[in-house]
C-alpha cells in the first residue's frame, strides 16, 4: 500500500501552514527514522554543502546531525506557498560537544508528491554563535506559541 502523508498538494494557506508544523515538530523528535517516514524513498536533497538521496542517506544524514548538535531545537515559518512546493524560513539553536551554543538560521524548499509525501528538499543554512543566555528556543514550541513568526534576529 502506498504510503500517504496529508495534507496534500496542491496547497492552500491553511495546508501549507499545517505541512509546517507537521515538519517542526517531526524534526523536534530528534529521531531520524519517523522524520525520513515524511520523504520520498527516493527524495533528493540538499542540505549546506551536502547532498542526501533516498530516506538510508537522510537517516545516516540526521543521525550524524544529531549526534554533533545537542539539545537541538527548532522553529519553522511558512514563508510562501504554490501548488506543491512550499518555502521556509527556519531557525534551530543547539551546542556542540565543547558546550558553545549556535543560533543557525536557513532557507528550504520543498517539493512533494501526490501522496504528500517530500520529493526534494533544498536548504541554505548559516550558523551564528550566541551564549547559552541569548538562547530563546528551549525546546519544541508550546502550544500558545503556535502560529507565530520567528524573529529575523
Amino acid at each position: 500500500m502506498p504510503e500517504d502523508r496529508p495534507p496534500y498538494p496542491p496547497f492552500t494557506r491553511e495546508t501549507a501552514l499545517q505541512k509546517v508544523q507537521a515538519a517542526e515538530d517531526a524534526w523536534n523528535t530528534r529521531d531520524p527514522q519517523r522524520v525520513a517516514l515524511a520523504y520520498t524513498p527516493d527524495s533528493m536533497w540538499r542540505n549546506r554543502d551536502q547532498f542526501c538521496d533516498g530516506r538510508a542517506e537522510i537517516v545516516a544524514f540526521l543521525t550524524a546531525k544529531w549526534e554533533r548538535e545537542l539539545d537541538y531545537a527548532l522553529r519553522k515559518s511558512l514563508w510562501g506557498f504554490d501548488g506543491n512546493r512550499i518555502a521556509v524560513r527556519f531557525q534551530y539553536e543547539c551546542h556542540d560537544a565543547e558546550g558553545q551554543w549556535w543560533r543557525s538560521y536557513g532557507n528550504e524548499l520543498w517539493e512533494f508528491d501526490e501522496r504528500g509525501l517530500m520529493r526534494r528538499r533544498e536548504a541554505s543554512i548559516n550558523d551564528v554563535a550566541i551564549t547559552e543566555t541569548d538562547r530563546r528556543i528551549h525546546g519544541p514550541r508550546p502550544a500558545d506559541e503556535r502560529g507565530k513568526d520567528i524573529p529575523l534576529r
